[in-house]
Order: C-alpha cells, then structure tokens, then sequence
C-alpha cells in the first residue's frame, strides 16, 4: 500500500466544510472491513438504512449523523 500524501489528507477538506457541524471523525475495523464515519459528536442514531451499495446511512430525526461503509477496502486504491 501506498503512503498518503498531504494532498490526500487535505482532499478530505471540502467534505468536512460541507457537513452541518463541520465534524467528521472516522475509524476502520480492518476484521470487519467496516469504515465508520461520524458527522456529529455525540451522535446517537435513532433510525438507519441500508443503500444498495452496502452504506449504512444513520440518521438522528432527519439529519444525517454518520455513514457505516461496509466492504471499505474494496472501495478505491490508495494511489
């Protein structure tokens, strides 16, 4: 695997700015394979779904508080 640069780290950028609190924090579960994205500290979901390509979107209310992508190392290559 390829290292990150800081350019792939500032890309990250645009998408932190454009979420509502302005927070993403982030963890991998490499056994699961499972990246968790939250968008909201604390963040409890009160409901979720599943999209076709195995995202889990939770939800607190209507807003959007974080994303439970699964298969994550199948998603891209690192560059």
């Amino acid at each position: 695997m390829a290292p990150l640069t800081m350019t792939d780290y500032l890309d990250l950028v645009p998408a932190v700015l454009r979420t509502p609190h302005r927070f993403l924090w982030s963890t991998y579960d490499p056994e699961a394979d499972v990246l968790y994205i939250n968008l909201k500290k604390p963040a409890e979901a009160t409901d979720s779904e599943l999209t076709d390509d195995d995202v889990i979107i939770r939800y607190q209310g209507d807003e959007v508080i974080g994303l439970t992508i699964l298969h994550a190392s199948r998603r891209g290559q690192v560059a």
